[in-house]
């Protein structure tokens, strides 16, 4: 029904329709190739797929800019591990500070938000592995491009498949994105983002715990949210986001350990995709919400999936008490810097 509807059709059914089927169909494929072939960092391929369909409209020319220049600054990172700079603490996290600040000042700009989640993830787990073994870098800098690649490869043929209406319903999120923050605005929200996660980001550096490159993936990932406006609702959504993906993850988990079947996986994961895209485009004022939470389940997740192993339950919730942590520290600071902020400005 959707894959026929008319591109002129003003009819909301036919209009959302469309892109809910696109994005469903885009994220399944993103999964399936994830979790069949699992290359290093493959759960994080329908993240990338997710987060395409909800902020672009439609493929661009700056959507391969940003993903060429991903490659180059991931590989980049990936030789200086390799060649020894994590010998030198100090000077190794002075260059994570430096580059978390790139990529939360860069994150604010939607022309460069992509480029600004690989470079913060690039630039959290390359040189975290390439502490533990120096030759692994490189090969997590190859699947951190891998995923990228595939992200941008689906989310162009699937609109291709079923390209976007040319008409724009009034107050779309595509008018919305051309409203940009000021200089000095984006650089105290990034300083912000940078003065409340770094400190987490320095603990799994220093002490190395078990199952932290998913930790620091979905910290990267979440703390990006940190550059909005500061508000004392931001701790709310991430606690939010963070609570109820976590729970669905639980949900997906158990249900897959009753009928571990890659077909029973694939239906599972496809109604949860339906269902969240129903969310993201009928409830559009609440799409961050929703993005975020469907963000952190395909995080947590696919990222145990992928791993497998004997001790898979085991890894699985320790990794959720991981998160859970860092959830906690992240939301707590949130919350004191926003009310510190709103209270000062008060007086």
């Amino acid at each position: 029904m959707s894959a026929n509807c008319d591109a002129t059709t003003k009819t909301l059914p036919c209009f959302f329709g469309r892109r809910t089927l696109r994005y469903t169909l885009g994220v399944v494929l993103a999964i399936a190739l994830a979790y069949s072939i699992d290359w290093t960092l493959a759960y994080i391929m329908p993240v990338f797929v997710a987060k395409f369909f909800v902020d672009r409209p439609a493929p661009s020319r700056g959507t391969f800019d940003e993903l060429f220049l991903a490659m180059v600054v991931t590989v980049l990172i990936a030789l200086v591990v390799s060649h020894g700079v994590t010998q030198y603490p100090l000077i190794l996290l002075l260059l994570i500070g430096l580059l978390m600040f790139w990529a939360y000042y860069l994150f604010q700009d939607p022309r460069w938000n992509f480029f600004a989640m690989i470079l913060m993830i690039a630039v959290l787990l390359v040189p975290y592995m390439g502490i533990i073994h120096p030759a692994a870098a490189l090969l997590l800098g190859k699947g951190l491009m891998v995923s990228g690649i595939g992200a941008v490869v689906i989310f162009w043929l699937m609109h291709q498949i079923l390209p976007e209406p040319i008409i724009e319903p009034d107050g779309s999120s595509a008018q919305r994105r051309d409203v940009s923050l000021s200089e000095p605005l984006r650089v105290g929200n990034a300083l912000k983002a940078l003065a409340i996660s770094f400190p987490v980001i320095v603990y799994f550096y220093y002490f190395q715990a078990s199952g932290a490159l998913l930790t620091l993936a979905f910290i990267g990932i979440l703390s990006l949210q940190l550059t909005s406006p500061g508000s004392i609702k931001l701790s709310i959504f991430l606690l939010l986001t963070n609570m109820v993906g976590g729970i669905l993850a639980v949900i997906a988990y158990e249900l897959l350990v009753v009928a571990p079947w890659f077909p029973f996986l694939l239906a599972m994961m496809t109604l949860f995709a339906w269902l969240f895209a129903q969310k993201l485009y009928l409830e559009p004022h609440k799409a961050p919400v929703y993005a975020g939470i469907f963000s952190a389940m395909l995080v947590v997740f696919g990222s145990v999936i992928s791993g497998g192993g004997k001790e898979i339950d085991v890894s699985f919730y320790t990794r959720i008490g991981q998160i859970f942590l860092a959830s906690i520290y992240l939301v707590l600071v949130a919350w004191l810097v926003d009310r510190h902020a709103s209270v000062s400005g008060s007086r």
